[in-house]
């Protein structure tokens, strides 16, 4: 197997101790195609506020991220930290890859499967699929997993034996963070010659289960706001962890960077 490190492309940016690696959507889709055509074992993360919160208290996460080969940025503030280094990247969500790569991966011949969420969300979204490409995207298989799923665990084995048996080159996985990269870092190291893309809510946007921010909402970097006026039980903590994250990265260390300097 390729090490995963060593076949990254090259660090266009480094957010918090982690690497970004893909400039935006377009050069993500190809990227993610031509090495799936290869029959390689890869993941791809989109690097986000609450990917970097999970990343400072999670070590198993961070030996997940470690194993991804294409990294993204997605949300407006990782692609503003970027932008300081001077890296040209947008910000590029899982959930804005899936029609793009169908469309790639119908072209090239490549079949998908979908892994995740619910079993009525992977049909409606499989339909969708189907219809956007004209038919010609070959969906290997769905699946959704049971409730209280071990990402590493002998289920999660079983499913990637199945995955890989499908025939597949490219699955969209939608499990959330931190599951669906935990599962996606298991192929990896299982060496599954499947592409592993992490989406997120992506699959249940296209579905319509979830309603995604308006389009003008997403372009100003609000799509955090939409999301949190929607469920804010369930992402009030969520956002407020990302916000100190934010903080410290913007204001903290700056000011701990000057401070540490020797004085002349």
């Amino acid at each position: 197997m390729l090490n995963s490190i060593a076949s990254r492309p090259q660090t266009l940016a480094v957010v918090d101790g982690w690497p970004v690696n893909v400039a935006d959507a377009n050069e993500a889709v190809s990227a993610i195609v031509q090495t799936a055509v290869r029959s390689e074992s890869f993941a791809v993360f989109t690097l986000n506020l609450d990917h970097l919160d999970k990343l400072r208290r999670s070590p198993r996460f961070r030996e997940a991220y470690a194993k991804a080969r294409f990294i993204t940025a997605d949300g407006a503030p990782i692609a503003r930290l970027a932008a300081r280094q001077g890296a040209r990247v947008e910000r590029t969500p899982g959930s804005d890859l899936i029609i793009p790569l169908a469309l790639a991966a119908a072209q090239q011949g490549v079949p998908i499967f979908l892994y995740g969420t619910t079993h009525d969300v992977l049909q409606s979204a499989g339909e969708t699929l189907s219809r956007l490409t004209g038919h010609k995207l070959r969906i290997a298989g769905a699946e959704a997993p049971p409730h209280g799923f071990d990402p590493e665990g002998a289920e999660a084995d079983a499913a990637l034996d199945r995955i890989a048996a499908s025939g597949a080159g490219l699955c969209l996985v939608a499990l959330g963070a931190p599951k669906q990269e935990l599962l996606a870092a298991r192929a990896v190291e299982r060496n599954i010659p499947v592409g592993f893309v992490c989406i997120g809510a992506g699959l249940d946007f296209l579905a319509g289960t979830q309603i995604r921010a308006p389009g003008f909402m997403q372009q100003l970097g609000l799509e955090w706001f939409w999301r949190l006026a929607t469920n804010p039980r369930r992402l009030t903590m969520r956002y407020a962890r990302c916000a100190m994250v934010l903080a410290e990265i913007t204001l903290l260390a700056p000011i701990k960077g000057l401070l540490a300097r020797p004085r002349a």
